[in-house]
């Protein structure tokens, strides 16, 4: 039995991986910041998941709760990073930048970096991360936001260089999700936006293909390549 660990499992995507791991016989540590949620998805299939309550801007606790439940689960071949916010924010205010650094820079490097270095002494392992196709370009309307998912994006990156220069069997893939039907969607007038369980089983599907890179749905590779290729004059009026 293959163990996963997914951060930010309490709702939307990570939740819904959470489900889908256990379908497929994984045994799944689920972590979040609310235990309730988290002992509302154990109690749907008790024998799948094991459960650590944990804020990520905690960093001061995160590689201690990591080591905690990857000795319960009996090992770690899988982690999911799903945890992440984001706030419209064009009057700027500080507090909700810097939360979402926090989150989105701070924990999410800390997890990132305790995960490689384990599967780097372990030499073979997954890492997985949920960023954002809106790390592809800035936002004048959630600037912390795309900005750290383009820092997500770029470390990712960087691993994955990493792992190559390694020459073991260690892969991280970079999920870009477009809009997805969840809490993070916010906005007047949006497109496109997909039902979480479809989304899921596209994400399933590009880890187990262990994908460099994948766009989901897969319309949004689209939406990517037109995005990168605006030239700068005509963003910055957008």
């Amino acid at each position: 039995m293959k163990k996963a660990i997914i951060i930010g499992a309490t709702s939307g995507i990570g939740k819904g991986l959470a489900k889908i791991l256990a379908d497929y016989n994984y045994k799944v540590g689920i972590t979040g910041r609310r235990t309730e949620l988290l002992e509302e998805l154990k109690s749907q299939n008790p024998n799948s998941y094991c459960i650590r309550t944990f804020d990520i801007t905690d960093n001061k606790i995160i590689v201690e709760n990591l080591e905690t439940l990857t000795n319960e689960l009996g090992g770690l071949d899988l982690l999911i990073i799903s945890s992440g916010t984001g706030d419209l924010n064009e009057k700027l205010e500080f507090a909700i930048e810097k939360q979402t650094i926090e989150t989105n820079v701070t924990g999410f490097t800390c997890i990132a970096n305790w995960t490689f270095n384990y599967f780097e002494k372990q030499k073979t392992g997954h890492l997985v991360a949920i960023s954002s196709v809106g790390g592809l370009r800035g936002s004048r309307i959630a600037p912390a936001y795309n900005a750290t998912k383009a820092y997500q994006i770029n470390y990712l990156e960087g691993l994955r260089q990493k792992a190559t220069k390694l020459k073991e069997p260690i892969f991280v893939t970079d999920i870009r999700p477009g809009l997805v039907d969840t809490e993070m969607a916010k906005g007047e007038g949006l497109f496109w936006v997909m039902p979480v369980e479809k989304t899921v089983r596209q994400i399933y599907k590009a880890i187990i293909r262990k994908k460099k890179v994948a766009y989901v749905t897969k319309r949004w590779r689209l939406i990517a390549t037109i995005l990168k290729r605006i030239p700068r004059p005509i963003y910055d009026k957008m």
